[in-house]
């Protein structure tokens, strides 16, 4: 795909970049697709695949108490337990406000590791990375934002997004559902939006203007970017996903950079 080219104009040292059909294959790919970068908050949607799992599995419930009084893991999940950013204390009431929340996160993960007696890094080694063959990813830390990995690898969480082989398409489909809608919120880096819409674990693109992902990527768009300089979107309208990874944290420079590549990925692909 030439429109993937664009990524070695950024202002960054190292970057790649790849798009994946539904059906798994890769439309393309550029630069050091092996490389292993910091996620930052890409973290988050494979912290949020193996609470999914877990519910499946019976290790815990969407509804049952989790994080503050009144939150539940569906809230931790969809950022609206309340908790504040990078701190475990309350900010709102459960369900009022999308406040996004790498202390939700934590807590997700702490709840996770109490139902299963597992740490949380292992259960996601255990029922996301090892099973899809994702061999070069690591959790060293918090399950909202210190995940490490490839383009390679993430290609195939982009895989198992589109065509789910662990998880049921019904789970996946409530959480790239809007949860707790009409919520208004901040999205980092993007300001205020309403309604700021989330699923559970992945933001839904909607009608948010400004926007990380393109003017013309559909409705039902969903992911995550981090600030580390890094994506991944699903566009099912598409059948497409693309993961970028970069080594420069996020800034101006892919507030401008990011829309664009998006757009001519969608471009490409519907020619």
């Amino acid at each position: 795909m030439e429109s993937l080219r664009m990524i070695d104009k950024w202002p960054v040292e190292t970057a790649a970049v790849v798009v994946v059909r539904a059906d798994g294959t890769r439309a393309g790919s550029h630069g050091p697709t092996a490389h292993r970068f910091p996620l930052a908050s890409v973290t988050k949607p494979l912290a949020a695949y193996a609470a999914l799992l877990a519910v499946e599995e019976g290790a815990i419930e969407l509804d049952e108490p989790a994080g503050p009084a009144g939150s539940t893991v569906r809230h931790l999940l969809a950022h609206t337990s309340g908790l504040a950013f990078d701190e475990h204390r309350v900010m709102a009431q459960p369900g009022t406000r999308r406040l996004y929340s790498n202390a939700g996160f934590e807590a997700l993960g702490d709840h996770i590791a109490k139902a299963t007696d597992i740490p949380f890094p292992e259960y996601l080694r255990q029922a996301v990375l090892e099973p899809l063959g994702m061999t070069h990813t690591d959790l060293p830390g918090s399950p909202a934002k210190d995940g490490i990995s490839t383009v390679d690898d993430l290609a195939l969480f982009a895989a198992e997004l589109q065509a789910p082989r662990l998880l049921s398409r019904q789970t996946l489909a409530e959480a790239t559902t809007v949860a707790f809608p009409g919520v208004t919120g901040v999205l980092p880096g993007y300001g205020h939006q309403r309604p700021n819409d989330w699923g559970l674990g992945f933001e839904i693109r909607d009608a948010k203007s400004p926007h990380w992902t393109g003017s013309s990527s559909s409705p039902r768009t969903y992911g995550h970017f981090g600030q580390s300089g890094t994506f991944l979107w699903v566009d099912p309208e598409a059948g497409a996903a693309c993961v970028a990874l970069a080594s420069r944290a996020f800034g101006a420079w892919a507030v401008e950079a990011w829309p664009p590549l998006t757009d001519a990925v969608l471009r490409e692909l519907a020619t």
